[in-house]
């Protein structure tokens, strides 16, 4: 299959699993939501985006191998051992598809819905086709009625080629004018790139032509805005913030909607550094990379190398990652490693102060 059938895939499968994730939203029970072992929140809407994505692709790629790189299984979902919630993700897969004319007669099992939950645990690497799917990025933001995103990105010997990202509580109206003129006050974004082509938004419920996007024009970094989660504050963003001139306080975005809505020109500027090290899924950011660097933007990790995606569920990358306009990137590496430095130094002094 071409890359633009794929796309077109990818694109349906996002959009339905959006459609549920929204009506999980309109009627959010107390039982939709539970920790799973490692304390991080997940919903039905988690799991049944999942299992939608999984169908579809599945569908609508016939004869194409289906691997599945994705953040869920169905080990967390037998652990709860509740019928009633499996019988609820079955029942929102089921309308969902159902929704579609081309899915409407087809059969769905519980069992139909797990197996396509465990579709997810591919590996990913270096070689093949490897999907990549994020099916609710941003739980927490979901959960409490603010932004999150579902991001689905295409990985050819480690590559990603393409990427799809819905937005669903962002308005259409960019704040830097990339808006589609004629439904100004819809909320509800389909973001999707694909390499050498640009990376376009359309609505999400509306059928609209799609806008291309570029990343803002704004060359001066103490113009710049940037964005980051809404997580303990990381004390080198400020850092490196204050070296750049950046005065306004961060623009706080649950998700990947940081990289959609930077690849509009929302703002310039997003960082993902954390107090202490850990792995950095590839699902959380596969798809805002293309769709960012297919606007004219650069994703990097804290030394300037590009991500790589292709060590299998991990990114390996150096410290922290950094996502830009090409024309602000060069100062903001700087700042960057001179933040880096300084953190380094502080650290070491204080550690000689304890010996």
């Amino acid at each position: 299959m071409s890359y633009d059938e794929m796309l077109s895939a990818a694109k349906k499968a996002v959009s339905l699993a959006a459609r549920l994730s929204n009506q999980v939203r309109k009627s959010l029970l107390v039982s939709d939501v539970w920790n799973k072992s490692d304390e991080s929140p997940v919903t039905v809407a988690d799991y049944g985006s999942q299992a939608v994505v999984s169908l579809v692709l599945e569908r609508e790629l016939l004869n194409e191998p289906v691997s599945l790189v994705a953040e869920e299984d169905s080990g967390e979902l037998r652990k709860i051992a509740a019928e009633t919630v499996l019988a609820r993700i079955t029942e929102l897969v089921k309308d969902t598809l159902a929704s579609d004319e081309s899915y409407a007669a087809a059969p769905l099992s519980s069992d139909d819905v797990l197996n396509a939950i465990d579709r997810g645990k591919s590996e990913g690497g270096p070689m093949g086709r490897h999907w990549i799917l994020d099916p609710i990025g941003g739980t927490r933001g979901f959960i409490r009625g603010e932004q999150y995103a579902i991001g689905l990105a295409l990985l050819v010997d480690g590559k990603v080629v393409l990427g799809v990202m819905a937005c669903p509580k962002l308005p259409l109206a960019s704040t830097a004018g990339n808006t589609l003129k004629s439904l100004p006050e819809k909320v509800g974004c389909l973001f999707y790139g694909s390499v050498g082509n640009g990376t376009y938004v359309q609505s999400l419920s509306v059928d609209s032509p799609p806008v291309k996007v570029e990343v803002s024009s704004i060359d001066d970094p103490a113009k710049a805005s940037f964005f980051e989660s809404y997580h303990t504050p990381v004390p080198i963003h400020n850092t490196i913030a204050t070296k750049l001139g950046i005065k306004e306080s961060p623009i706080k975005i649950n998700s990947q909607t940081k990289y959609a809505a930077l690849s509009r020109g929302d703002g310039e500027v997003y960082l993902r550094f954390t107090r202490k090290a850990r792995p950095e899924s590839i699902w959380n950011h596969a798809a805002g990379s293309i769709i960012v660097s297919e606007a004219g933007g650069k994703v990097t990790d804290a030394a300037g190398n590009p991500l790589d995606f292709s060590k299998g569920k991990y990114l390996d990358y150096k410290r922290g990652i950094v996502v830009t306009t090409q024309k602000l990137l060069p100062r903001l590496l700087i700042a960057v490693r001179e933040s880096i430095k300084e953190e380094e130094e502080e650290e070491k002094a204080a550690s000689l102060k304890l010996h």
